[in-house]
């Protein structure tokens, strides 16, 4: 568990000096656990500069393990002991269905089998409306798409995710887009705009699914969260593309379930996770 927070702590700063700050430990130590993991896991996990760290092609694909495996010892050590029991509705933003949110749902309810969690994604409008009708306790989603006021906020980054094979030097630079109108299309269009870059749509999607299957197909590239990017459309020249704004995300709990155990339990599992 020790060598695993060394490497989150280290890829979440990005350089090790800062991690071992954040941790209170030496450099020189903190360097040899992140190496000692290395050891054990048989790859390197760390590209080491002057400047910093990035994460190899391994420490990638290690990177949601490493997450999901201090996110349920935590649960674990919180939640052992107690019997918890009733039913919590969460309705997330479809972009974090695919992240490890659900898993870390799927792990408390194995806790506690006597409880019924419900994960719903829906269009914001059937959301508010689940919402209101108490079928949904908890909502996480983008700030101004909330049914009710965030109770606390996290902001996270977009990043641009490249199909396999697209040049991102082209002109026009190919794009695939959310069709829904929402704040990150208007984000994307906004952000190439700002760098006069040309770009023509190549493919429309109102879901995650079908984004993620064109930046598969290599049609284009997409601005998705980090947790949805594969390891096959990750961004290599940042240079070429224009920065992207964060994304504000934010949780709503209905004021009638205040003091519930069970929906407590969620939402800390939630913002452990996210």
């Amino acid at each position: 568990m020790t060598l695993l927070r060394s490497f989150v702590t280290v890829v979440r700063a990005g350089s090790i000096s800062r991690a071992a700050t954040a941790l209170g430990q030496t450099q020189p130590a903190l360097s040899q656990q992140v190496r000692k993991l290395e050891r054990a896991v048989g790859r390197p996990l760390l590209y080491r500069s002057p400047t910093g760290v990035s994460l190899t092609r391994a420490g990638e694909e290690f990177l949601p393990y490493a997450d999901r495996i201090l996110a349920l010892c935590a649960q674990a050590m919180s939640e052992a002991g107690r019997v918890l029991t009733g039913r919590c509705g969460v309705g997330l933003l479809e972009d974090l269905t695919a992240s490890q949110l659900p898993q870390a749902l799927a792990d408390l309810a194995q806790l506690h089998p006597s409880a019924t969690l419900e994960v719903l994604s829906m269009p914001d409008t059937a959301m508010r409306e689940a919402y209101d009708a108490g079928r949904v306790q908890l909502v996480l989603n983008e700030v101004p798409a909330l049914p009710g006021p965030p109770r606390w906020t996290v902001r996270r980054p977009l990043v641009w995710a490249v199909g396999q094979g697209v040049d991102v030097a082209a002109d026009p630079l190919p794009v695939v887009l959310f069709s829904n109108a929402c704040s990150w299309r208007t984000s994307v269009l906004t952000a190439l705009e700002r760098a006069e870059r040309p770009w023509r749509v190549t493919f429309e999607s109102n879901s995650l699914a079908g984004v993620l299957a064109a930046l598969r197909a290599g049609l284009g590239v997409a601005a998705v969260l980090p947790t949805n990017l594969e390891p096959a459309m990750a961004c290599h020249n940042k240079v070429v593309l224009p920065a992207l704004p964060d994304v504000e995300l934010g949780l709503a709990r209905h004021p009638r379930c205040e003091g519930d155990p069970l929906i407590d339990a969620v939402e800390t599992a939630l913002r452990r996770t996210i």
